[in-house]
């Protein structure tokens, strides 16, 4: 392909900024001509979409189906800004030959961040240290459920997806021991990534962080309910940042409440939870509001790796993050 002609296709055009710096829209336009206007959901004609070549996308992108792409007769590619793209390709995509890439890996990075300070925080009982230090003004009286530190600590990592991976390399540096459950990863695979293959029923009852990193699939809903609950040692912690259904939140409250785990939730089910939702309140869980992935200053990642696919289908390269309709069935 030379010289690709790129339109811009998302919800919100005032997200460009904050995806595309400067730098990154020059690397863009000395790749490709762009066209000046954007495509949002609501379009219902543009005159750029018949002569694009590549779609670059970003949360709420238009759907692309048949009726879509016949208004594209010249569609070869679409770049997304964001992670999944199962809410808006379609097989029609794949089928006519257009080629899909996603800047998931870059949107991992800062799930991947934000996992290994919970990791630690919960390793070194901060939450719960602060929170008795703030009620009773004094460093004498409080007894820590173990473990207190990190030497050692054993964490387990349930998927090894982009982010699950991740999380493996940042623990890498750390003196702790991981476990990995998933079930297309082999031993050898496993200890390539730093750490040891085990099933989850084994990995949830040697942890002391279970840190979940699954897709959801109806193979995964629910994959923690109250049976695999109950196999956690007394003071586990349990970090969820991928989707809220893949932990049944029931079995986990009624855990929590009663002190016995401890719960790290930055998505939940259902999301949000109720206002008077009892793990609001509960000593053992901090609920984060879906802040683990990109934002502010982290969106350029996604910027960025966009750009970068963009020139290597201009210089005819193969995508670097390309998705396959045979994926999706394992993916996020």
């Amino acid at each position: 392909m030379t010289r690709p002609r790129v339109l811009f296709a998302l919800r919100d055009p005032a997200l460009l900024p904050d995806l595309f710096d400067d730098a990154a829209l020059a690397r863009l336009r000395a790749a490709a001509d762009v066209a000046d206007g954007v495509l949002t959901p609501s379009a219902a004609e543009d005159d750029d979409l018949a002569t694009a070549d590549i779609l670059v996308t970003g949360w709420g992108a238009p759907y692309l189906d048949e009726a879509f792409l016949r208004r594209a007769p010249r569609l070869r590619a679409v770049v997304h800004t964001a992670g999944t793209v199962k809410s808006f390709v379609t097989p029609a995509v794949w089928e006519r030959g257009v080629r899909v890439s996603t800047a998931a890996a870059a949107n991992a990075r800062p799930v991947a961040e934000y996992t290994l300070a919970m990791v630690l925080l919960a390793g070194k009982r901060v939450l719960e240290s602060a929170a008795a230090y703030g009620r009773d003004r004094t460093l004498r009286g409080w007894s820590p459920p173990a473990p207190l530190g990190n030497n050692g600590l054993t964490v387990g990592v349930v998927g090894a997806s982009r982010i699950g991976r991740q999380v493996l390399g940042l623990l890498s540096p750390f003196d702790m021991d991981a476990l990995l459950h998933d079930p297309w990863v082999d031993a050898a695979a496993a200890r390539a990534l730093g750490a040891t293959a085990v099933g989850l029923d084994e990995l949830l009852a040697r942890s002391d962080v279970v840190t979940v990193h699954a897709p959801a699939l109806p193979e995964t809903y629910r994959m923690i309910g109250a049976r695999e609950l109950a196999r956690m040692r007394d003071a586990t912690t349990l970090v969820n940042t991928a989707r809220g259904q893949l932990v049944d939140t029931e079995a986990l409250t009624r855990e929590v409440v009663a002190g016995r785990l401890r719960a790290v939730l930055d998505v939940t089910d259902p999301e949000p939870l109720p206002r008077d939702h009892p793990l609001f309140d509960a000593p053992g869980a901090l609920l984060t509001p879906h802040v683990a992935g990109s934002l502010g200053n982290e969106l350029r990642r996604l910027g960025a790796s966009a750009v970068a696919e963009v020139e290597r289908l201009a210089a005819g390269q193969d995508l670097l993050h390309e998705v396959l309709p045979d994926q999706l069935a394992t993916t996020a």
